[in-house]
């Protein structure tokens, strides 16, 4: 079978400070015409800095040595020409996070034309016909309605078979998809592998899948390499490495998955929040005058009660109403219906009324990098609250940042660092111990886990389970995952555009669902990890 693509003792380092920092040492690997190829491993492992350098796309601090050989053609030390015309071209990639790569400023049809126009020399009703077939290929309904939309006009997984689109659009020989589903609900992410699966088949290209996630590549990959610390330590066919794992790293990999349970609620444990008949719509508003002409009717009449130790899991796909409840339980939206938190009635509150209970309802966020502050050291970020919410003054604020950094597992002498200098499971560390430092009875956890590799996500799930069993803690856990929401939740409450179709214990819920919606989800979540 001929190779698309060889590696060979690829060597990438970073210039910084006057030093070179290697990211990437002797990786040798090849992609078959016609094959499947995944690179797993952690962040920070070397995956995206090796399939960027296959095309040179890295910034100019790098240094690349080594083979790296498309269909005959050297492509370390190419010409800008040549780098160009395979870039996007014969090599196409499709990243993580689609509304970071797409531009916010330009249509559709102008970010689908403008790679068509390049690389095709098309324009026109030529370039417009064949963006609508591409859009057709991925799966967008009614194209031509889409045509003039921006990105912020899609979901999530619209924004990805768009990016899909794009990539296929010079028809590739290889398609390097980095994370592509991690950011995706299961349902959208199950459809997502099967339209790249079937997409693979009818254009007969080769791919590299970059992932975390080793139950999608157990569904997805025909073989398999394990990335540690820059280096390949592990390689096979995928069936065999996953039945006879070699490598201590690659077991770890396997076996890291978040399974358990939380402690059970204690008898007679206090009621920290309810709701009933809780209503967020949103005005729609037309005309000089701004008059309401409908409503987007973002959740419908949601009742739930959450009590000390006790563990809520919400579920359900984008734009259901997830994260909609949490902000109107905590009073950051507006809604209608009543609120009561630790037994009083909050709905008409005042926010200077309100703000005395701040500190007992805190959040954490999917991605911590976005919710803490570049410009402030580790001690200042998870201090600020303490100041705003004068907890505790008699006591130095200095002591009760190491003593809360120390309990989430951080090393309080990098209290003077800043986010940029830790990594993704330390940063979500951070954003836990800035809620918990303030002693809340609630906390809503946004996605906190999405974003993080499975070995760190299995650690951050014991830690929130540890918090919650030493200070009697109420959660609202919101999460597409439903193998951590198994791990964490009592109860689970499944939402769907809106509504709460289903709500009950955690067993009853995973185990003999009522709804096809709540069969739908559980059979996505579950078909994508553990399909052999």
């Amino acid at each position: 079978m001929s190779q698309v693509l060889s590696v060979k003792d690829l060597n990438v380092s970073f210039r910084q400070d006057s030093r070179d920092h290697p990211a990437v040492r002797g990786v040798s690997f090849h992609i078959d015409k016609g094959e499947t190829v995944a690179l797993v491993g952690e962040s920070g492992s070397g995956k995206s800095v090796s399939a960027l350098s296959t095309v040179s796309l890295l910034p100019e601090s790098a240094t690349i040595t080594g083979d790296v050989n498309y269909l005959g053609t050297e492509m370390i030390g190419a010409s800008e020409a040549d780098l160009r015309r395979v870039r996007g071209n014969d090599i196409s990639f499709i990243f993580q996070e689609p509304m970071t790569s797409l531009n916010p400023l330009h249509t559709l049809e102008k970010q689908l034309a403008e790679s068509l126009l390049l690389h095709q020399g098309l324009s026109g009703s030529a370039a417009r016909d064949r963006i609508l077939e591409l859009l057709h290929k991925v799966g967008i309904n009614e194209p031509e309605k889409r045509l003039s939309a921006y990105p912020h006009q899609l979901s999530g997984g619209q924004r990805q078979r768009v990016m899909i689109a794009m990539a296929l659009a010079n028809g590739p020989d290889l398609l390097i998809a980095d994370e592509p589903t991690t950011a995706l609900d299961v349902t959208i992410q199950a459809q997502i592998l099967e339209l790249l699966a079937d997409l693979k088949t009818a254009e007969g290209m080769s791919m590299l899948f970059i992932t975390h996630d080793l139950g999608i590549v157990r569904k997805f990959a025909d073989r398999v390499y394990v990335m540690k610390d820059g280096e390949i330590v592990e390689e096979g066919e995928t069936r065999a490495l996953f039945a006879d794992p070699q490598h201590p790293y690659t077991q770890t990999l396997l076996s890291a998955e978040s399974s358990g349970a939380p402690d059970p609620v204690e008898p007679g444990a206090e009621t920290i929040a309810e709701t009933e008949d809780l209503r967020i719509w949103f005005p729609i508003q037309r005309g000089l005058l701004k008059r309401t002409v409908g409503h987007i009717k973002a959740v419908n009449a949601a009742t739930l009660s959450v009590r000390a130790g006790e563990t809520i899991g919400i579920v359900g796909e984008s734009g259901s109403g997830k994260t909609t409840l949490a902000l109107a339980i905590m009073r950051l939206i507006s809604s209608e219906g009543q609120i009561r938190f630790l037994g009083d009635n909050i709905q008409g509150l005042s926010s200077r009324a309100l703000q005395p209970l701040r500190a007992e309802m805190q959040i954490v966020f999917q991605d911590p990098y976005g919710s803490l502050s570049p410009r402030m050291t580790v001690e200042e970020i998870i201090s600020e609250g303490l100041t705003i919410h004068q907890v505790d003054p008699s006591r130095d604020r200095r002591d009760m940042v190491a003593e809360i950094m120390e309990e989430v597992g951080l090393d309080p002498a990098m209290m003077h660092r800043y986010p940029h200098e830790f990594s993704g499971g330390q940063r979500q560390r951070i954003a836990i111990a800035r809620a918990m430092i303030l002693r809340p009875r609630l906390v809503v956890l946004d996605e906190p886990t999405s974003a993080l590799d499975m070995t760190v996500q299995v650690q951050i799930v014991e830690l929130l389970r540890a918090l919650q069993k030493k200070y009697g803690l109420a959660y609202l856990f919101i999460s597409h995952d439903l193998k951590v929401v198994r791990a964490l939740s009592h109860k689970v409450l499944v939402m769907k555009q809106g509504d709460v179709v289903e709500a009950g214990d955690v067993e009853q819920v995973f185990d003999a669902p009522r709804t096809d919606y709540t069969r739908e989800l559980m059979a996505a979540a579950f078909d994508v990890k553990a399909v052999g």
